[in-house]
């Protein structure tokens, strides 16, 4: 855990304005937020996605070696694709580029090295910088992944924000969710007339309380 605090505190210290460009374009997408990835960075991709979409700005998960086989059809001119791959070398990924620039949407990408293809490929790298994963064998995929994922978070919250969304907004999205029911659900919505409700007296039977029931 101290070397995943140490790998966001220093995130902290060195993120740079690319951070507040890619929420300023994010911020006035036309289409769907994209989030793409593949492996651990396509499970991070996969929340962030859910982040975005419930907290006001509609985006879609796509999985890289799906994609390469049909689900790049759900990406539009107007959407903007947000990378998530630590390596910045995936090679799924990198197949995917050609088909998204020739589409000619914005691609950005928080990547774990500046010099690697997707982040030069991108309009926009985030690099976080992590040098030590959590791991003992420094290969399992863990300060980078929870990077990664604070970021996504970061960027949601930054758009959430940006836009003055509130709590109202957020329960009308999570109508099965305890703040959901906490703020739109109504006295009358469990209310029911008095003509189709269970009435016995006080010295009715429990057979006849059961049958009114």
């Amino acid at each position: 855990i101290r070397i995943e605090a140490k790998g966001l505190d220093n995130l902290v210290k060195s993120l740079g304005n690319e951070f507040n460009e890619i929420c300023d374009k994010l911020l006035v997408t036309k289409g769907k937020i994209i989030t793409l990835g593949i492996g651990k960075s396509g499970h991070i991709a996969k929340k962030v996605s859910a982040t975005l979409s419930s907290t006001g700005s509609p985006s879609n998960f796509i999985n890289a070696a799906e994609a390469l086989h049909g689900d790049i059809g759900g990406i539009n001119k107007s959407d903007k694709v947000l990378i998530f791959s630590h390596s910045g070398q995936s090679k799924e990924i990198l197949d995917l580029l050609p088909y998204l620039k020739n589409l000619g949407c914005d691609v950005f990408s928080i990547t774990g090295s500046k010099d690697s293809m997707i982040a030069k490929n991108s309009n926009i790298n985030i690099d976080t910088g992590i040098s030590e994963e959590a791991c003992p064998l420094d290969l399992a995929p863990t300060t980078s992944t929870t990077a990664s994922l604070a970021l996504g978070d970061a960027i949601a919250v930054a758009l959430l924000e940006a836009k003055s969304f509130k709590a109202d907004d957020f329960a009308k999205s999570h109508p099965g969710g305890k703040l959901g029911k906490k703020l739109t659900l109504k006295v009358r919505d469990v209310m029911i007339p008095v003509s189709k409700a269970a009435i016995v007296k006080e010295n009715s039977s429990l057979k006849d309380l059961i049958y009114e029931v």
